[in-house]
């Protein structure tokens, strides 16, 4: 126990009840009090429980912590392009490029969101981190053109024929991924589900080569899928089918900020597959099974739930949604290539992170974050630096709230 004593003279104290304080008290005459004159010294003791102490001291580690955050990035922040005066200059001057960059981020994130939407699944039903999701997004893109490519689909087609394409080739890259999804959990993951965590880590890691060469040796089969070019490993060129309307401008609003259509329709699509996986997860029979076997897959066996039947369906949703975030960013983009799944995978895993991973909510507002930071970095620090400042926010963030943005408000981990 932590005592502070303090000490008062008086020599006619009166009546001192101590019975509601909790207070210690010692009265007593001293020859000095404080080095003055003699007379009575009460001798106060506030007690502080030794329970109290870890908190007092979080206290201040959090403070000198938020200290030390300021300190490196008012220290390291012009290094990396970080001039606020400079920025919040430009902000003033051309209000529209921010408004901008913010829709531009909307967009991206909500990309990013899709396939961390993978990530989070898996990892609250089992607690694996499937590196091999990014590179599954990517075959995804892969299936999607080949899809276009025997439909002899090019760019400029008209929407009649398009559409009806577009619909076939999201069937078929959804399908297909995960179909491929649950052939890897079967065989890859779930053998290893009871070993240490260590061994399906590294399986993970191991089918995310695979898949990145899959990609490298479908991008080669010009001879059967022309589309793809001579140059296995040079980025693809993906059929430009979205219209490109601008909305504003069609509105009659005359200003220099852009969305076309384009943009709401792949913002629509990806906020449409969220908004269903969350129903489904939180009202659907299924669903609730998911949630149970997230939570304890002894007590979910006893309850009369297959867990290999619910495992298997969360690895089926996780695919599909990659192959839809697939194809939706060829189409966003127009170009992939094999290499597009890790850093795209890297920024999903982030984004589950910083949102809370296992959280499917939590996921969503992640994605839509990383892609809002990215932007605005690209657009008002340096494009070479947006990495550095997305995983900077994320270190500080994690220091702060270990669970992430939303991992501590919920009790489900799905």
């Amino acid at each position: 126990m932590t005592v502070v004593i303090l000490s008062i003279t008086d020599r006619s104290l009166g009546r001192i009840d101590t019975k509601e304080t909790g207070f210690l008290l010692d009265l007593r005459f001293r020859s000095s009090c404080f080095g003055k004159k003699p007379g009575f010294c009460l001798d106060a003791q506030f007690p502080i429980p030794d329970y109290q102490l870890p908190k007092i001291m979080k206290k201040w580690q959090s403070i000198l912590l938020y200290l030390g955050v300021a300190y490196i990035v008012l220290l390291l922040g012009p290094i990396a392009g970080f001039d606020l005066p400079k920025i919040i200059g430009e902000i003033i001057r051309s209000p529209e490029v921010l408004i901008q960059q913010l829709l531009v981020g909307l967009v991206n994130g909500a990309l990013i969101a899709i396939i961390a939407l993978g990530y989070t699944m898996v990892y609250g039903i089992i607690e694996l981190i499937n590196f091999a999701h990014g590179d599954l997004y990517m075959l995804g893109a892969f299936a999607s053109l080949t899809v276009f490519g025997a439909f002899g689909i090019e760019d400029g087609a008209p929407l009649a024929v398009a559409i009806p394409v577009m619909l076939v080739a999201l069937i078929v890259c959804s399908v297909f991924c995960a179909g491929l999804n649950m052939v890897v959990e079967k065989y890859a993951y779930r053998p290893l589900r009871n070993a240490p965590r260590l061994a399906p880590l590294i399986s993970a890691i191991g089918v995310s080569f695979i898949f990145q060469n899959m990609g490298l040796f479908w991008g080669g089969l010009k001879a059967f899928i022309p589309v793809m070019g001579s140059n296995s490993a040079a980025p693809k060129s993906f059929p430009d089918l979205l219209p490109r309307v601008d909305i504003l401008k069609a509105l009659g609003i005359q200003t220099s900020i852009v969305f076309t259509t384009k943009d709401l329709i792949v913002l629509v699509v990806a906020l449409v597959l969220m908004v269903l996986l969350h129903v489904f997860v939180q009202y659907t029979r299924l669903g609730k099974a998911m949630r149970a076997t997230a939570q304890s897959r002894d007590a979910a066996k006893i309850m009369g739930i297959n867990v290999d039947q619910i495992i298997a369906l969360t690895f089926l949703i996780g695919g599909a949604l990659a192959g839809s975030a697939g194809i939706l960013v060829g189409l966003y983009n127009n170009t992939i290539v094999f290499t597009m799944g890790f850093t795209a995978g890297l920024r999903a895993f982030t984004a589950a992170v910083l949102g809370g991973i296992g959280n499917i909510v939590g996921a969503m507002l992640g994605g839509v974050l990383i892609g809002v930071l990215s932007s605005l970095s690209d657009q008002y620090l340096s494009s070479r630096w947006t990495n550095a400042w997305v995983f900077g926010v994320l270190v500080v963030i994690l220091a702060f709230r270990p669970g992430g943005l939303l991992g501590e408000n919920v009790q489900e981990k799905v």
